[in-house]
């Protein structure tokens, strides 16, 4: 039971940071680089209800300042338009999304070999 819970936890932190951002490389958006807190929501599938995380963006690239072994690749447009994958062994997530000076929301997705999630996500900004 132990390891279904832990396996079932780690599935859910590597689609919670996926929540958050990424992706259009032409344009940096130091407008957006800070730290974030975002909230990550299940809407669909068997995963838990919600986390919340902290985030890094520097010169338009995001960072997860948590757990080792979580691995997220993306980028803030200088739109605000975000972009994201995570990963951590088999598990995946894509997120999407817009941020604005201050705040954000957008849509996630993720699988493993034996689960299926989404929801939404929303982003705060922690420093000014």
């Amino acid at each position: 039971m132990r390891k279904y819970w832990i396996s079932r936890l780690t599935f859910a932190s590597v689609l919670t940071a996926a929540a958050m951002l990424a992706p259009e490389r032409a344009t940096t958006a130091p407008r957006f680089d800070g730290n974030w807190s975002v909230l990550v929501i299940t809407d669909a599938g068997n995963c838990d209800r919600a986390y919340r995380y902290s985030i890094r963006v520097e010169n338009g690239g995001v960072r997860y300042q948590g757990e080792a072994g979580i691995n997220i690749s993306g980028h803030v447009a200088g739109t605000g338009k975000v972009n994201v994958s995570i990963g951590r062994g088999n598990q995946s997530a894509n997120g999407s999304g817009q941020l604005s000076d201050k705040q954000g929301s957008g849509k996630w997705q993720g699988k493993s070999p034996t689960d299926q999630c989404s929801g939404r996500w929303e982003a705060e900004r922690r420093d000014s």
